[in-house]
C-alpha cells in the first residue's frame, strides 16, 4: 500500500505541465443556437469520473483493488425564451465488475434520469418548477454539483435522504427559487419514495426506526416531503441559474456565504411500540453552512474552505449506513498552489467528518487526506486521496482512490 502511494504521488507530480489551465473557448458545454443571437438554444453536458481503488480491508477472496466508472452523465437544457426551461439530466453510478451485465440489461448498467423538470420564470428574480428535480434544502452540500468538487466526492451523510425519500438526491415535486437582493433561496414540496434503502428492515417492538413511513402508513399519513436552503452571498455572487453548488472555483471568484437549510417528512419513518404496533415519527433535519474561496494574491494560489453543522433527526435510533439520528460537523479545506493559469495547477486538501450516532451511543469519524492536478480546469483533472473511517468501536478501515475526470 505504501508503495502504491508513493507511485501515485509521484505521477501526479511528475505529469508534464504544458497542459492549459483553462479552456478559453469553454462557455459551459456544446451549444447548438437557434437564432442569432443565441437567446433559442440547446446546451449540452457531459462528463465521466473513472476510478482505481485500493482497500486492504476486504476478505481473503476479494481483490484489494478495483476499477469502476463512478460516474456517467449526460445532461442537457434548452430556452426558447427566458420565460421557460426544460432540463434533462441521465447516466449511470459506480459500475464496476460486480454489478456490470453481460448483455447490458440489469440494473446497475441502465441509464436513468437523474433530474427531469421544465421551469417557468414568473418574476425578475423568482422561478417556480416541476419534475424530478435537485432543488434541495438543508446545506450547500446537498446541492453539491458532481463536476468541480473540492474533494474526491461529496460528504456522503450531506445527501441526507439518498435513496430514503428520494431517488439519488432527486425528489419529484415542485419547487421555486431566486434571490432577495444578496439572498438566495431555495424551497420544495416533494413526493416521497415506498421502496426505501430501508424496505427490507421491518419494524420490531422497540426497535429502531424504520423508513417505511409512507408504505406502512400510507401515503395520506405519512405526508410530504418539505425542504429548503437559504444563503446570504457577502462577497461575489453566485449563479442560481442551475441548482448545482460549485466545490471550488480555482481562485476565479471571491465568495464568502453563509447558509441554512431544512427537511421535513411528516411520519416519514414508523416504530412499533412493545406490543407491535406501529407509529409514525417525524424526520426533520437542519444544517447551518459557511463557504470561503477566494484568490490569495496575483500568484494565482487560492482557498477554499467550507464548514456545516447538521442535525439528524430520523426518529428513534435510526442507523442505516451514512445516516443515523444523531449530530454532524464536517468541513473541508483546500489550497490552490501558486503557479502560471495557462499550465497544470495543484491543490492539496483535507476534509474531516464527525457524526454522533444515537443507536450505538457512539460516534463514526472520516478523515480525507487528498490532492487534485488540473490539467485543464475541472474538464480534465486527476485526484488522488486516501481516507481513513472508523464506526464506533469498530476498526479503521483506509482506502485509497485516484479519480480521472473528463468533462465536456
Amino acid at each position: 500500500m505504501k508503495n502504491i502511494l508513493i507511485g501515485t504521488a509521484f505521477f501526479l507530480l511528475w505529469v508534464p505541465k504544458s497542459f492549459s489551465q483553462g479552456n478559453t473557448e469553454y462557455t459551459g458545454g456544446f451549444k447548438v443556437k437557434f437564432n442569432e443571437d443565441g437567446s433559442k438554444y440547446l446546451r449540452m453536458i457531459a462528463w465521466g469520473q473513472f476510478w482505481a481503488q485500493y482497500n486492504d480491508n476486504v476478505p481473503d477472496d476479494v481483490s484489494t483493488t478495483n476499477l469502476s466508472v463512478r460516474r456517467a452523465r449526460f445532461l442537457t437544457f434548452t430556452q426558447l425564451n427566458k420565460k421557460f426551461l426544460i432540463l434533462t439530466h441521465f447516466g449511470l453510478n459506480s459500475l464496476n465488475g460486480n454489478n456490470i451485465s453481460a448483455v447490458g440489461k440489469e440494473d446497475s448498467s441502465q441509464l436513468f434520469f437523474h433530474d427531469f423538470w421544465g421551469e417557468w420564470q414568473v418574476h425578475k428574480n423568482v422561478a417556480i418548477g416541476t419534475g424530478l428535480h435537485y432543488w434541495n434544502g438543508i446545506s450547500r452540500m446537498n446541492n453539491s454539483s458532481t463536476l468541480n468538487f473540492l474533494t474526491l466526492d461529496n460528504n456522503r451523510p450531506s445527501w441526507a435522504v439518498l435513496g430514503l425519500s428520494d431517488q439519488f438526491a432527486r425528489h419529484i415535486g415542485v419547487y421555486a427559487k431566486g434571490n432577495i437582493g444578496r439572498l438566495q433561496y431555495r424551497v420544495s414540496f416533494n413526493e416521497a419514495i415506498t421502496n426505501t434503502l430501508d424496505a427490507s428492515n421491518d419494524p420490531i417492538p422497540n426497535g429502531r426506526a424504520v423508513y417505511r413511513g409512507r408504505e406502512l402508513l400510507g401515503s395520506a399519513d405519512a405526508g410530504k416531503v418539505i425542504q429548503g436552503y437559504f444563503d446570504y452571498h457577502f462577497l461575489d455572487q453566485e449563479s442560481n441559474f442551475l441548482p448545482y453548488k460549485v466545490g471550488t472555483y480555482l481562485g476565479s471568484k471571491r465568495i464568502f456565504n453563509v447558509g441554512a437549510g431544512f427537511l421535513t417528512h411528516r411520519n416519514g419513518t414508523v416504530i412499533a411500540d412493545g406490543a407491535g404496533n406501529l407509529e409514525g415519527e417525524n424526520v426533520n433535519i437542519f444544517a447551518v453552512d459557511a463557504y470561503y474561496d477566494a484568490p490569495l494574491g496575483e500568484d494565482g494560489s487560492a482557498i477554499t474552505a467550507y464548514a456545516v453543522f447538521q442535525n439528524n433527526d430520523y426518529g428513534r435510533n435510526f442507523n442505516l449506513g451514512p445516516y443515523g439520528t444523531g449530530n454532524m460537523v464536517y468541513g473541508h479545506v483546500g489550497y490552490l498552489v501558486s503557479g502560471p493559469a495557462d499550465k497544470s495547477r495543484v491543490q492539496p486538501y483535507v476534509s474531516y467528518q464527525t457524526r454522533s450516532i444515537d443507536a450505538i451511543d457512539d460516534n463514526a469519524t472520516r478523515l480525507g487526506l487528498g490532492i487534485n492536478l488540473f490539467m485543464t480546469g475541472h474538464h480534465s483533472k486527476l485526484t488522488l486521496e486516501y481516507a481513513n473511517s472508523k464506526i464506533g468501536s469498530g476498526d479503521n478501515n483506509g482506502v485509497v482512490t485516484l479519480q480521472a475526470q473528463i468533462y465536456l
